[in-house]
């Protein structure tokens, strides 16, 4: 696969099929989106909100879910909105989410039988992982959403001036629906 994409990329440069992405690296439109990373809104999502390259700072994961207030999301909205002038956080989550009801003790098994030993998941325990919270997962999506717009909320090094919002998506249409306002 990474031949293929390697040239692929080759040509892209050569016959400069970027010109039409460059941008400027700050947001256009002055707003940060956390969605999940389901292949079904790679594409989707930035149409059905009428955003194009250069909008928005986008950041998925899975489950578009705050694992830490002080993880990589949190930091990278902080950095969104103090280095790149994000005013507007827009936390969006999806219907028929992987992350829904997500059975973490099978993720476990899966690691063990790609060769992941016993000895190293107890000594990760032992360094204070708690697989059972880092590989957690929600039972309702706008439960999800409401919890990690509150926690961007009431985060100490959020500004109040900065406005967040949840919604959530049908991966199918792209219809959104509003959680909070």
């Amino acid at each position: 696969m990474l031949d293929e994409i390697l040239k692929f990329n080759q040509a892209f440069v050569m016959n400069r099929s970027f010109e039409p992405y460059v941008t400027s690296k700050l947001p256009t439109r002055k707003l940060a989106i956390l969605t999940c990373m389901d292949t079904r809104l790679t594409e989707l999502l930035p149409a059905a909100l009428g955003v194009k390259n250069g909008d928005i700072k986008l950041i998925k994961n899975a489950g578009a879910m705050i694992s830490s207030p002080f993880g990589s999301v949190m930091r990278s909205l902080i950095v969104a909105i103090y280095a790149q002038e994000v005013e507007e956080i827009l936390v969006i989550g999806h219907h028929d989410c992987g992350m829904r009801c997500f059975d973490n003790q099978a993720i476990l098994q899966k690691m063990k039988n790609h060769g992941i030993t016993e000895e190293k998941i107890e000594f990760l325990r032992y360094c204070g992982i708690d697989f059972e919270t880092w590989l957690n997962g929600f039972e309702d999506v706008f439960e999800s959403v409401r919890s990690n717009v509150d926690l961007i909320l009431h985060h100490p090094l959020i500004p109040a001036d900065v406005k967040v919002f949840g919604l959530v998506m049908d991966p199918h249409t792209g219809q959104l629906e509003v959680v909070n306002q």
